[in-house]
């Protein structure tokens, strides 16, 4: 399976509604503690004073700082507790005894970002090798167990910057979860074969069949990558991968693999829901404290390219109309002007109020669909706008709307209420994200991952909140006014010039 969030995909998994957990809605105590978050957390003293939870901006407007105050002092808090062990895995707990479940959730720090060339889809590909089996589970039958106990949510995924599985269990049935992640971390190999791996590989290029080669605009994707990077830049293949990398994957290579970035130290498990914390960090123990002790895997950071104004047209047999994507490299994940360049596509594209959408949808109808996104990864972002064109649309009227508006954002600020309407909406869908124990689990780790602290819940709140229209504008102007990398995606047998 395959989800797609912000331009950057994820395969083998579901769709999670936001790669980001971007910022958390103002929440009373009660609230919070409703939804089983805590209105304090125990780090909170020693977080307040780090200069790594500081805002990076300081607050405008009307308002002022009290305000901006008075949102922290309500904003949610999941409670949690972080260890390591001595072989060097990473530990949270976070219980929450409003329903009798538990969220397992183990994340490897190692993603498609860190691929060699030639080695493209590695990462996707080793995520599915591990639920061919191990040693004392058996071979083909993590599924089964975890079904027959009444589990739910059960898969992986993996994008550039790190490969998560996870599943949701009663919490009755914890230690058997428990037992199957522990299992795969340090028993793969003795049910490791070249059978298994040529079944997996051919599940893995039939899936790329499925979501990239076989769907409408799905050679865009492809495109778009190979324009923004250069060769052997990790970013310029697809999670997905190549099917010849692919088929040339051996069992030494899958090895290599496993014993390089499958290690404790290179791994975080977290649990969230119902169970006692003292027997649940027993249990921890139990399964995983055996392994021996290891260092984490070090990760050589590559540099975002260098813009490069490059023009491609692709023709889609599968397609019926026309559509252009421009893309820009942008910040990182987290990273400076990440937040306001989120802000930025939202200002542009939102239906009904988006500049964009109200330029090619509402007021002159040449576009069929408007999308705009900023999507951080690890090492480097893209910033795209796509548009699909209305059949008789013209493509270069189309082109020099997007332009515009674009050269217009670098040169005028947006209005506060642009921004505004932004940060609630990320608000309300933050909040909705923290209502499964699963989501809530997606949440701790990725802050854990990006930010090395689970308890960023108001620092990114306050990316968003407290910046100001000149931020955005000075970010626009950064990122954006370099030409952009142009794809149009034309059908099959159409004129290269499509209708003018």
């Amino acid at each position: 399976m395959l989800a797609r969030v912000a331009g950057r995909q994820y395969v083998c998994g579901p769709m999670y509604p936001s790669k980001r957990f971007r910022s958390l809605a103002r929440l009373s105590p009660a609230l919070a503690l409703a939804m089983g978050l805590a209105v304090t957390h125990p780090h909170d003293a020693d977080a307040a004073s780090s200069p790594a939870t500081a805002p990076k901006s300081s607050a405008s407007g009307p308002s002022g700082a009290a305000a901006n105050a008075a949102l922290s002092a309500n904003d949610p808090r999941i409670a949690f507790e972080k260890f390591t062990l001595p072989n060097g895995l990473e530990v949270i707990l976070a219980p929450d005894h409003s329903v009798p479940l538990v969220a397992v959730n183990v994340w490897y720090h190692v993603g498609s970002g860190v691929e060699a060339p030639g080695k493209s889809g590695f990462a996707h590909l080793f995520e599915h090798m591990l639920f061919q089996g191990s040693k004392n589970v058996g071979s083909d039958r993590h599924f089964e167990i975890l079904k027959k106990i009444g589990a739910s949510e059960v898969n992986g995924t993996t994008n550039p910057d790190r490969t998560n599985y996870f599943e949701v269990v009663p919490s009755h049935h914890l230690e058997t979860a428990l037992w199957l992640e522990s299992d795969r971390m340090g028993y793969f190999f003795d049910m490791l074969t070249k059978p298994s791996l040529d079944n997996q590989i051919e599940v893995v290029r039939n899936e790329r069949r499925q979501n990239y080669d076989n769907r409408p605009y799905g050679k865009t994707r492809f495109a778009t990558s190979a324009a923004l990077y250069p060769d052997g830049h990790p970013y310029r293949y697809l999670t997905i991968g190549r099917h010849e990398d692919l088929a040339a994957a051996s069992i030494d290579d899958i090895k290599a693999f496993y014993r390089t970035w499958y290690v404790p130290a290179n791994a975080t498990l977290t649990l969230v829901g119902d169970f006692d914390r003292a027997l649940a960090r027993a249990s921890v123990e139990k399964w995983f404290g055996s392994f021996p002790a290891s260092r984490k895997p070090a990760t050589v950071a590559v540099p975002p390219p260098a813009p490069q104004p490059v023009a491609v047209t692709v023709e889609d047999h599968l397609v019926k109309l026309r559509q252009v994507q421009l893309s820009w490299i942008s910040p990182a994940m987290f990273g400076e002007g990440d937040a306001e360049l989120e802000i930025l596509a939202n200002a542009l594209s939102a239906e009904g109020t988006g500049r964009l959408y109200k330029a090619l949808v509402y007021d002159r109808p040449l576009a069929q669909s408007v999308s705009a996104y900023q999507d951080g990864a690890g090492f480097s972002g893209v910033f795209g706008v796509t548009v699909t064109l209305r059949g008789d649309a013209s493509l270069d009227e189309v082109k020099r709307i997007v332009q515009t508006e674009i050269e217009r954002v670098t040169r005028e600020p947006l209005g506060r209420r642009e921004i505004d309407q932004v940060v609630a909406s990320n608000e309300a869908q933050a909040i909705h994200q923290l209502e499964s124990v699963m989501m809530r689990s997606q949440v701790l780790q990725t802050y854990n991952h990006y930010l090395g602290d689970p308890n960023r819940l108001t620092w990114d709140l306050d990316r968003y909140r407290k910046t100001t229209p000149a931020r955005v504008q000075e970010f626009a102007a950064r990122y954006l006014a370099a030409a952009p990398v142009v794809v149009t995606t034309i059908p099959a047998g159409a004129t290269r010039g499509g209708v003018k």
